[in-house]
């Protein structure tokens, strides 16, 4: 009954996550139960996975400045929080946000319906013993969650020591969080076995993914350029991807530069990762919707793996013979479901992984296919996300903008320390004269050898002297447009100046203002402009 309503009925959902929420539980999961993807796969989503704030997981080997990283962005040291260059941080601290400042065991955790991390109780108590969450009020994390984890280091024996599968606990956060932020130190740039390991389980989700190359500011210009070309060399050849992974570049704390020779490098570099990571709020729902129809289609190959399985095993004799035929050849199995299923071979998981898993499973228990089970969810994907996604657009059309505010990002908003302040465009924004003023004696001697007519050059003879900049026509359209404030086609010499001043910003590497800003107006314009 329930589910005729929600084919008829596409007011059906009031949000986004309710929507998610109730199509995991009524189409998704009874798949995902029948065929056991919970032992192959990723353990059932619960409510809180569906509510959670955006979260970002910090990753990096010991001393590349993960823990610095967090203060840096709230501006506030947080309970739990151990920093120096040796590996303290031994724990996964997950930062939120509380009433009170407090700290949470791992143990505890778990058993919180609120909290995202019920799931993790599988991984047993040497890692709930190293898991806490750290709470506190802070601006910052009313918008998002930082988890922080332990340094990585290199050599076998730190991986056994453990006590639990630390690529496994990663790649379960890297299911869950909405940014992936790989740390690495420009000063001593080191990728080890474990942290290739680690970086190979996140490979499903590159698009979550941000290398910073901290610490920038502890070598020369020559000796970064020389880091950043060798990290991309050997992420290249970890990760296996014809795509490039964005790179940001700094000094991600509140100390001075010791080489302050690339600080606009740096400052453009924070301000883009700011921005990225400001723009989590804002596409969270999109991002758990992106992350169940992920979750759906490998759910749908699961399903024919495991019916395909029970269908050939015989029902009597020689089970385990068969067993261990079948896994042999899992490769062969998949090419066949792919021919007959249509199915893409990026949607299967790994043959190895799945052989690894299928060792320890009965074959006999696996259930045959089901073709309603498969149906309900080809349906979730056909009709149903098609219509939350137009709640997407409708939630975030309605809703205020959501951006992290607070810490380290506020800094950057406005002021004369802001990005770009006083820059470009911006030039001359808290001057009393005019900017454009200063070297208009130059382009006073162009403007009259143009020959002007009533103190005017024609769109004729302006367009010959811009196209000496070598700028493209677009460009220059949009120049022209700025600068011919009074709107007549020609351009007195104020204007003519303004033109030349606005191609000087754009071959100086900036952006072009989409309106002129106030304090370009030519002085004997302010008022008529102001006026319309």
């Amino acid at each position: 009954m329930f589910r005729k309503n929600l084919k008829k009925d596409p007011e059906l959902f009031q949000n986004v996550s309710e929507g998610l929420r109730r199509l995991y539980r009524t189409k998704l999961f009874p798949l995902e139960d029948t065929y056991r993807f919970h032992d192959f796969h990723s353990p059932a989503l619960e409510d809180a996975d569906f509510d959670n704030k955006p979260m970002v997981l910090l990753v990096g080997q010991y001393s590349t400045g993960k823990t610095t990283f967090i203060r840096h962005l709230m501006e506030q040291d947080f309970p739990g929080m151990r920093i120096g260059p040796e590996p303290t941080t031994d724990s996964f601290i997950a930062v939120m946000h509380g009433e009170q400042e407090g700290v949470i065991p791992g143990n505890a955790l778990v058993v919180d319906p609120k909290k995202p991390f019920r799931k993790l109780n599988a991984f047993g108590n040497a890692f709930l013993n190293r898991f806490m969450c750290a709470q506190l009020p802070n601006p910052v994390l009313e918008s998002i969650s930082i988890i922080d984890t332990p340094g990585i280091l290199s050599g076998e024996k730190q991986r056994i020591s453990r006590g639990y599968d630390f690529a496994a606990v990663l790649e379960w956060f890297a299911e869950r969080v909405d940014r992936i932020i790989l740390l690495f130190d420009a000063h001593k740039l080191d990728i080890s076995d474990e942290f290739s390991e680690v970086i190979r389980a996140l490979k499903n989700h590159e698009d979550k993914m941000r290398v910073v190359l901290n610490k920038a500011d502890q070598i020369s210009t020559q000796q970064l350029m020389r880091v950043y070309g060798a990290l991309m060399w050997s992420l290249g050849k970890i990760i296996n991807t014809p795509e490039v992974v964005r790179v940001y570049i700094g000094s991600f704390w509140a100390q001075p530069l010791l080489v302050p020779d690339n600080r606009k490098l740096f400052e453009a570099e924070e301000q883009d990762l700011f921005m990225d990571i400001q723009s989590l709020p804002r596409n969270a729902a999109l991002r758990k919707l992106n992350d169940l129809i992920k979750r759906a289609r490998l759910a749908k190959v699961h399903a024919y793996i495991i019916s395909s399985l029970k269908k050939e095993m015989p029902s009597v004799f020689g089970k385990d013979t068969k067993k261990k035929e079948l896994i042999a050849s899992l490769g062969e199995i998949y090419h066949k479901l792919e021919k007959e299923h249509q199915i893409s071979p990026g949607d299967f998981p790994s043959v190895t992984k799945m052989q690894e898993l299928l060792n320890g499973q009965d074959f006999t228990k696996f259930a045959s296919l089901k073709p309603k089970l498969l149906e309900a969810v080809e349906d979730m994907l056909a009709n149903d996300i098609a219509r939350l996604m137009a709640l997407v657009r409708q939630e975030e059309a309605t809703m205020p903008s959501q951006s992290v505010k607070g810490g380290a990002f506020e800094g950057t908003m406005s002021g004369p320390f802001g990005h770009g302040y006083g820059e470009g465009a911006s030039e001359g924004i808290d001057e009393l004269e005019w900017v454009v003023g200063r070297d208009k004696p130059t382009y006073d001697e162009i403007f009259y050898t143009l020959s002007p007519i009533n103190g005017k050059v024609s769109g004729a003879a302006a367009k010959k002297e811009m196209l000496k900049s070598k700028l493209p026509n677009t460009v220059l359209g949009k120049i022209w447009k700025l600068a011919d404030v009074d709107k007549d086609g020609l351009l007195d010499d104020e204007e003519f100046a303004l033109a030349n001043h606005l191609i000087k910003v754009k071959l100086e590497g900036h952006e072009l203002p989409s309106s002129l800003p106030d304090h370009l107006i030519p002085p004997s314009k302010r008022g008529t402009v102001l006026q319309a």
